[in-house]
């Protein structure tokens, strides 16, 4: 099967929500969306891990609403660092908070309508930023067209071959997904220190008919065409002795792996 890569790319993305921030692995950069915020458990272990904070407009409304119950703004030193988009959805009671902080949040509009908050957040990011992964929290319930959304902006985020603007994470309620690019990967889906995946996962060919192997699922598969409209690999399982997925593929794929709902 071809590949651009000259050995298999080593994924740890239970790293990330781990409660240790020294556990976590490569920095990454937190961006909130403008959806409502449920698992406050996950969102306080991904503040804190987090180097960087960005809320995407309106996103900034759902973490002033949680202000006293998660992210104890006042007193945390793990600040909101800014609020960027076109601010048609910020609220005035959650920039005057942001903004009359200590350490207050930077507030900047971009008022470009050619490009969504969510891409502003993510240009800002990584244009003043260290090279580093970044998280969108945010889920995919709701509209399909907002789900949808989220998902081309994983792949419009991911474009070089070797991820060398770090990698891109869109973790919902309930799943954490990211692309895998041409070639071969291996998915370390065990924490250091504590599990934080359930069994079911998804390799989804959204950027056209792939070819596929894996690895450590019950239903493992070698050079098995895979494509929307024909046959699928979603509903698979971890074993419970797997602590890495391989996953090989011709052409980029989505790579979605459940929670542990506790």
């Amino acid at each position: 099967m071809p590949s651009e890569q000259t050995g298999p790319i080593d994924w740890f993305p239970a790293s990330l929500l781990q409660d240790d921030p020294e556990e976590t692995g490569d920095p990454f950069a937190l961006v909130v969306l403008n959806q409502p915020l449920r698992d406050l458990t996950t969102l306080k272990r991904l503040w804190n891990n987090a180097t960087y904070r960005a809320a995407a407009d309106g996103g900034a409304n759902h973490l002033y609403q949680l202000r006293d119950r998660v992210l104890d703004s006042e007193n945390n030193p793990n600040r909101l660092d800014v609020v960027i988009g076109d601010l048609d959805s910020l609220s005035d009671e959650a920039r005057d908070y942001f903004s009359s902080l200590p350490s207050p949040t930077t507030v900047i509009h971009d008022p470009d309508q050619y490009s969504t908050d969510f891409t502003k957040a993510v240009r800002h990011i990584r244009t003043t930023q260290k090279p580093s992964s970044i998280v969108a929290l945010g889920g995919l319930g709701g509209r399909v067209d907002q789900g949808l959304s989220q998902l081309h902006h994983l792949f419009l985020f991911q474009q070089d071959a070797e991820y060398s603007q770090g990698r891109f994470y869109l973790l919902s309620d309930e799943s954490l997904t990211f692309v895998l690019k041409t070639g071969k990967h291996r998915i370390h889906v065990r924490g250091s220190s504590r599990q934080v995946f359930g069994k079911h996962v998804g390799i989804i060919p959204l950027r056209g008919k792939s070819i596929i192997s894996t690895k450590g699922l019950e239903w493992d598969v070698t050079d098995w065409t895979t494509e929307i409209g024909g046959q699928l690999s979603t509903s698979n399982h971890i074993l419970p002795e797997t602590s890495v997925v391989e996953v090989e593929t011709n052409n980029d794929v989505l790579f979605t792996v459940a929670l542990l709902q506790r």
